[in-house]
């Protein structure tokens, strides 16, 4: 009993240490998940069967949004294998998914989209004006495939409504639970978007692809952290979604609007300042990784070795869901 004073003592010591040094780290101020997101095409490049796409709902909820639209039919497919849905493909595909984010134009963000809308059910097509302009244009058009949504070349099938987005302006997103606001990136020639999705008090940013700050010559990514910075302080950023494309071996002049794993950490560093804290414990889901599989394993292995803020990097799979 005569220890036990200063057992006390030790352990209030060590939780006041413990306290101290998780200052600067990205708060935990929300322990419980609030939104779950099943990939549905993780990749960039050749594999068309697994193109960039992710549905993401609020826990418990079936009422996706798709956050670009590059594999939907195989993905889904690949999903119900692993038991992330209980019901047909043809359900998840017409009835689950909401709606559709495109971060840009680019084949392989929307191509599924097109190749599946014979079979889909009427709901948005969400954008930055330049971006919806090229799906318009390009490819609801008669010439290269059938208008499937209610403008452009006539006649206009009217299954998709273009819903188009103001940078910075928060929405609802029709028929979910969840808002999101819009905001451009740098992406070679043209713009991509970055998806900033609300759940109640909770948020998940998604980029679609986008160069550095350095290499394109741009502020779009330092406007994006200033933008999140006070979510990341506050702990309510549940995860960050962002692209690597190539490893650090890339020539800057063959990046074409992409990152590394150093560039992408560079960054990081960059959100951290402007957020006032490490970034330890966030989760950092790396989206775009372009075969081959060699290269993937060396971004990999490029990426964990400069992790010395302790983010939690997760590296996402087909079909397989992530809770946040």
């Amino acid at each position: 009993m005569l220890f036990l004073p200063i057992f006390v003592f030790a352990q209030r010591k060590h939780q006041a240490k413990l306290k101290h040094k998780s200052v600067s780290a990205v708060p935990a101020a929300n322990l419980s998940l609030s939104f779950r997101v099943v990939p549905l095409g993780v990749l960039g490049g050749i594999d068309e069967s697994n193109l960039s796409a992710y549905m993401i709902a609020p826990v418990g909820s079936d009422n996706y949004a798709c956050l670009d639209a590059g594999t939907l039919h195989a993905g889904i497919e690949k999903a119900i294998e692993n038991k992330a849905f209980s019901v047909r493909g043809d359900k998840v595909l017409r009835q689950y998914i909401k709606g559709y984010f495109i971060s840009h134009a680019h084949l392989d963000h929307i191509s599924g989209l097109i190749i599946n809308s014979p079979e889909d059910s009427t709901k948005n097509i969400y954008g930055l004006n330049s971006t919806l302009e090229i799906v318009k244009t390009h490819y609801f058009t008669w010439e290269s495939w059938a208008n499937f949504a209610d403008d452009g070349g006539s006649p206009q099938l009217k299954k998709y409504h273009y819903s188009v987005l103001q940078p910075g302006t928060e929405i609802p997103i029709d028929n979910t639970e969840m808002h999101v606001q819009a905001f451009p990136l740098s992406h070679s020639n043209l713009t991509s978007t970055a998806f900033l999705v609300r759940n109640k008090d909770s948020y998940v940013l998604y980029l679609g692809d986008t160069g550095a700050d350095e290499i394109e010559k741009s502020q779009n990514l330092h406007k994006l952290w200033e933008a999140v910075a006070p979510l990341v302080a506050a702990g309510k950023l549940k995860a960050l979604m962002i692209e690597v494309s190539f490893p650090n071996e890339q020539p800057d002049k063959t990046l074409f609007g992409h990152l590394t794993p150093r560039l992408l950490m560079n960054e990081l560093d960059v959100l951290a300042q402007l957020s006032g804290t490490t970034l330890k414990g966030l989760n950092v889901v790396v989206t775009h990784l372009k075969p081959p599989y060699k290269s993937i394993s060396k971004i990999k292995t490029q990426l964990n070795y400069a992790n010395k803020r302790q983010m939690n990097l997760v590296y996402p799979r087909q079909g397989k869901p992530l809770e946040f």
